[in-house]
């Protein structure tokens, strides 16, 4: 205290003693910043803003706004002029959360900024209802619409239910989730079981809706006698040819396309160590491709699309280049039409020009495009109970922008956007072990109880 005292006097001394021709410094007048206060008296629509009087002030200057940098200011209360330290903020909407910062002034002097506080109004805020209008319908309004595409079950079929309303309203593409893969169908040599691949197709053609064909070849869907078949390479290649001849024969004209191959590429980029790629050769896929084509034209189907499918290449680039050096092969002999890109990602991966990268190499050859089993998880590292609203914007998010990517496509490279099932609860991610997935998950446009999620509005807004 002893050392403030001797300087205020030392300094008082030197003012007073200096010469009056020499230039003495202009007395300090600036006015001190005010240091805001918590907010009081919050209610749904109002609250008072609080701050500490300046020495010297005449009035103060308090800014309002509905985001921490004030870029938008309340209506009113944008440099609003107060005697007193004390302003009640009125008009509001209730939940809501709202910042305040003040100024002090006297004459033309104004000090800069306070600290800004951060108030939120009382009760809950209305949840906005999701834009309920029908996907294909927004699609089939753009100048270059597409089909709008869901995997679908048999069971879930029947005429009057939820999944039937929902898809005639919504879709009109379907995909079967498992019930078009080799070994719900082939039960031998030469016999099949087509009970629920029938309904599905059935269903498509008697409403107007696409059917497209999945798939005719995966290594996870090996029918037990194939995958012990005694016989030598060649008699289990001719085995694939007539399951594939038979298959894509008996739906000729009625199914539109079809994914001949899906996911002949591991994730460390070189061809898949199938049954296939073992009892077949090298040449498996384009075999594969050549009798899917073949059946095709000989049942006079000379319009059927064949697409080679498969996930995860936009962030595996050496997986990408593989794709593609199939993709390659298979037009320069005439035997593909489109590349399915699967799309399972998550809210944070693959980044918007990650995606397009990836799509754009189709694109440049002239292919069609369908993503074609899309799904955003929001909890991949298990470490949320529910969807937080936070996750739920970030999912919308990531809808709109795989959506807006898809939109943007030439009308010439669009085929279809699928969307891998209807409701959260009945998707293949959560717990999945062949993806790793830890826990829940809530990666779809509807809830366990058929409610439209934001990630709907997203998919529609990303049509805009």
């Amino acid at each position: 205290m002893k050392k403030i005292i001797v300087a205020f006097f030392m300094a008082f001394a030197l003012l007073n003693c200096s010469n009056d021709e020499t230039d003495s410094p202009e007395p300090n007048n600036t006015l001190a910043v005010p240091f805001a206060s918590a907010a009081s008296s919050t209610t749904d629509t109002s609250f008072q803003a609080n701050w500490v009087l300046v020495p010297d002030a005449e009035s103060y200057l308090i800014d309002v706004s509905i985001n921490n940098n004030f870029s938008e200011m309340l209506a009113g209360y944008n440099a609003l002029l107060v005697e007193g330290n004390t302003v009640a903020v009125t008009g509001l909407s209730q939940a809501v959360t709202y910042y305040y910062r003040v100024r002090a002034k006297r004459g033309t002097e104004i000090s800069n900024n306070s600290n800004v506080i951060t108030v939120k109004t009382t009760g809950v805020q209305p949840e906005e209802p999701e834009d309920p209008t029908f996907l294909k319908v927004k699609v089939n309004a753009l100048a270059n619409p597409f089909f709008v595409g869901v995997a679908v079950k048999s069971n879930q079929l029947t005429e009057g239910s939820a999944y039937d309303t929902v898809l005639k309203n919504e879709f009109s593409s379907i995909t079967a989730e498992y019930e078009m893969k080799m070994n719900p169908i082939s039960t031998g040599s030469g016999t099949y079981n087509w009970v629920a691949t029938d309904r599905i197709v059935k269903y498509g053609n008697d409403n107007g809706i696409n059917v497209h064909g999945h798939a005719l070849v995966w290594h996870n869907a090996v029918p037990d006698w194939l995958s012990s078949f005694s016989g030598t390479d060649e008699e289990f290649a001719l085995e694939v040819k007539k399951y594939i001849t038979d298959v894509v024969t008996r739906y000729a004209g009625k199914i539109k396309s079809w994914d001949v191959v899906n996911e002949a590429v591991n994730d460390g980029g070189n061809t898949r160590n199938t049954i296939f790629l073992q009892k077949m050769g090298a040449n498996y896929v384009k075999d594969c491709f050549q009798w899917a084509r073949d059946a095709a034209n000989a049942a006079g189907d000379t319009d059927l699309l064949l697409f080679y499918n498969d996930y995860g290449t936009s962030t595996n680039i050496p997986k990408q280049n593989e794709v593609f050096a199939i993709v390659d092969d298979l037009k320069a002999s005439n035997l593909i039409d489109g590349v399915g890109f699967q799309m399972h990602n998550t809210y944070l991966s693959p980044s918007k020009a990650q995606i397009e990268t990836d799509i754009n190499r189709a694109v440049a050859k002239d292919l069609k495009v369908h993503v074609s089993e899309l799904d955003i998880q929001v909890n991949q590292n298990n470490d949320i109970s529910f969807l937080t609203d936070e996750r739920s914007l970030a999912q919308k998010a990531k809808y709109k922008e795989i959506v807006s990517i898809y939109n943007a496509l030439p009308v010439e490279n669009k085929y279809a956007l699928t969307v891998w099932g209807f409701k959260d609860n009945e998707s293949w991610i959560p717990f999945s072990t062949d993806l790793n997935h830890p826990g829940d998950d809530w990666p779809l446009l509807y809830n366990n109880k058929f409610e439209l999620k934001k990630a709907h509005t997203g998919f529609l807004e990303g049509l805009d």
